[in-house]
């Protein structure tokens, strides 16, 4: 002899809590492998601005020519 019945208004509701349940966690999925993806993108772009970027080494500097001073009162 049973307690409690299970009716078929919640048979649905617990049905229709397990589908929201199982699209939340999907969701959640699909949401963290694009997150990751795109981080992974962003760290290449950076790696590569990195490289363009880089400062090339220049000739040294010319020897300064010697220069007379003069010096003028005015």
């Amino acid at each position: 002899m049973p307690i409690a019945r299970i009716t078929g208004q919640g048979l649905a509701a617990i049905a229709l809590s397990v589908s929201l349940l199982w699209t939340c966690l999907i969701a959640e999925r699909v949401t963290l492998h694009h997150a990751a993806a795109r981080q992974a993108q962003l760290m290449r772009e950076l790696h590569q601005l990195q490289i363009n970027h880089r400062a090339q080494p220049v000739s040294a500097p010319a020897q300064e020519s010697p220069r007379s001073v003069r010096i003028t009162l005015g």
